[in-house]
């Protein structure tokens, strides 16, 4: 089962997707914000492109849990996703994702530069494979005794 990930900014959307098997996700691309239709439309084409079977959408929640502009800013553009495709799309709690793929690149000494054009899509494939492995470790005879 394919998944596709999603890291929803103002200015760039950060993708992802998983291996055929739904086991590893990998950064795809980013896309550079433009209108809500043509961005919609990019990632319908990509989840048609990757036949994924389900769309997982970061969800900027606050520290605290509670709901902030950004996160009704990601429900808009959700319900236009849902609107252009039978694709189901579920959201995943992202709190903290850009920061630890920042630090990542921090430590891997990657330039200022470099991290801006890649930390999107790396922010995408953290979110996706948070839900990938909640999903396994949720799952019945998930190899736990």
């Amino acid at each position: 089962m394919r998944l596709l990930g999603l890291d929803i900014g103002k200015k760039r959307i950060g993708v992802a997707v998983t291996d055929p098997l739904g086991i590893m996700a990998t950064p795809v691309v980013v896309i550079k914000r433009v209108s809500i239709a043509k961005d919609v439309a990019d990632i319908v084409s990509l989840a048609e492109e990757y036949e994924v079977e389900k769309i997982v959408s970061g969800m900027p929640m606050n520290m605290d849990g509670t709901s902030g502009a950004m996160v009704l800013y990601v429900e808009k553009f959700l319900t236009k996703l849902r609107q252009e495709t039978t694709v189901e799309v579920v959201l995943w709690d992202e709190r903290l994702s850009t920061v630890a793929v920042e630090r990542v690149l921090i430590e891997g000494d990657v330039s200022r530069a470099k991290r801006r054009e890649v930390v999107d899509k790396l922010s995408a494939a953290y979110i996706l494979q948070g839900y990938l492995d909640a999903q396994k470790n949720s799952a019945p005879n998930s190899g736990r005794s």
